[in-house]
């Protein structure tokens, strides 16, 4: 593809964007960036999370990863939907009741300022790598593309996206956001169809054709029964479900989008919307896995393996898109990795900006004068630590879909296990040893995997979050006071 077409493309993606943004700004307030003003359509919001929920992870590793781990991802989905409901109908109402900005006062209002404070540290931690690795792999992608063709290092490429993001979000943050993001998912979604069609045409299938192709093929597995096997059916259903409600119901970039809608009863019907959408797109994205492996299959495509597993399937979707589906399916596929890469991080820096301004900054009793300040500052350092995070992972290899669960097991499993301690018992504990009862349960967690699986044979795969919040919760109730209750 033309490096020039390709930037034309960028540009007029970009122009839409900063037009969307030009007329979301309009007559904007001091809490605008953080909470759009609670005037977001129900709707709106549910159909642009799937941007934010899928990202350019999604989009080229869930397919890719077909080829090592089948269609074993369909056992998270189906623990992702129960995840959904917990959030629905329990998570939201208390935000609503409590009229949270940062969903992570409630721990502060539960339990105190320290467990508030450690709360949201997590969520930062957890938040930047996991950002930063989803800009990581879209950043791959369009240096593979388009930027090493004109000979531009790969640093730059990251600074400019960044600032293509904060040109069109630094004013009115996440009501611009919740408008971005809409016609980002369709464009995402638009991708999907057009690969899939691609292939099927590419391949002289049927519909009916297709879809027999993908049920009888080789990987089309959707169960695995194996206990021992991180990919194990109950392993996979319980992350999907506590993975769900760690990093959507208890991220502040998911769960802020949610808060700009008008009341509690519009919040619900936004996420069991999403809950829907979702679900769909990642079980199009599993289908798209078998289909990218076979067309590799027919057409001789040899895919590098290492002891019996493909390596670097991150890199296949792309390869084929760029290369053998035509100017259309590449054109698609890198409108789609645009879309899909704004989408996410647009709205992790700004849930990351909130959570420092509000926990860290208390920008809400700040005067008039000095929020904007305040808010500037925090999105430039939030904009700096993501580019160092990328910058120290650029030479990472594998599914990053892979490492951005396991990570996200460590640092997200205490924020699971504080609100589940929350909202199911009554106990108050010695506040300044949280922090040290958080930090032992997820590193207590990294050993015992490495232990279990030297000794026994058996990986917690993404179970890591269950153990590290079951962690959590036994250390928090071994430092409860003796006059515990709330």
């Amino acid at each position: 593809m033309s490096p020039l077409l390709l930037f034309v493309i960028i540009l007029a993606y970009f122009s839409i964007l900063m037009v969307i943004s030009h007329f979301a700004s309009r007559h904007v307030h001091d809490s605008t960036f953080f909470d759009g003003d609670r005037a977001s359509p129900w709707f709106l919001v549910a159909f642009g999370m799937i941007g934010s929920g899928i990202s350019a992870v999604s989009l080229v590793s869930i397919p890719g990863n077909v080829g090592n781990n089948n269609l074993y991802y369909f056992q998270f989905i189906l623990g992702t939907i129960v995840g959904y409901l917990f959030i629905a109908f329990v998570l939201t109402p208390i935000y609503y009741r409590l009229k949270l900005v940062s969903i992570y006062t409630y721990l502060n209002i539960r339990f105190g300022n320290i467990t508030y404070k450690t709360g949201s540290l997590f969520f930062l931690v957890s938040q930047s790598f996991g950002a930063a690795l989803r800009l990581l792999l879209s950043i791959k992608i369009l240096q593979y593309a388009f930027f090493d063709a004109l000979h531009i290092p790969y640093f730059i490429t990251i600074i400019v996206v960044l600032i293509l993001i904060w040109l069109y979000t630094n004013k009115s943050g996440i009501k611009t956001i919740v408008w971005t993001d809409a016609l980002q998912s369709l464009f995402l979604i638009t991708v999907i169809i057009i690969s899939i069609w691609s292939i099927k045409h590419s391949l002289n299938l049927s519909l009916s054709g297709m879809a027999s192709e993908v049920v009888n093929h080789k990987y089309a597995k959707f169960f695995d029964w194996d206990f021992h096997s991180g990919s194990n059916f109950f392993k996979q259903f319980i992350s999907g479900l506590l993975i769900t409600v760690a990093l959507v119901g208890l991220d502040q970039s998911m769960m802020q989008k949610t808060l700009t809608v008008r009341n509690a009863k519009d919040a619900k019907k936004n996420v069991l919307t999403f809950s829907f959408f979702i679900a769909f797109a990642q079980t199009l994205f599993l289908g798209l896995g078998i289909l990218i492996y076979l067309y590799a299959e027919r057409y001789g495509i040899k895919l590098t393996m290492q002891d019996g597993h493909f390596t670097n399937t991150d890199d296949l979707y792309p390869l084929l898109t760029l290369h053998y589906f035509g100017k259309i399916g590449a054109i698609a596929f890198l409108i789609g990795v645009i879309a899909s890469t704004f989408a996410s991080i647009d709205s992790c820096i700004a849930a990351l900006t909130t959570a420092f301004s509000y926990d860290f900054m208390d920008i809400e009793n700040r005067p008039h004068e000095s929020k904007k300040r305040i808010k500037n500052n925090v999105l430039l350092g939030v904009n700096v630590v993501m580019f160092l995070i990328v910058m120290l992972f650029w030479n990472s290899q594998g599914a990053i879909i892979n490492t951005i669960f396991k990570i996200a097991g460590y640092t997200y499993g205490p924020i699971l296990g504080l609100y589940l301690t929350g909202l199911f018992t009554k106990i108050k504990f010695t506040e300044k040893l949280v922090p040290v009862a958080c930090i032992s349960a997820a590193a207590l967690t990294y050993l015992l995997n490495i232990y279990f699986i030297k000794a026994f044979h058996f990986d917690f795969g993404f179970m890591n979050i269950f153990v590290n919040a079951l962690l959590t919760i036994l250390f928090l109730f071994i430092i409860k006071r003796k006059n515990n209750e709330a």
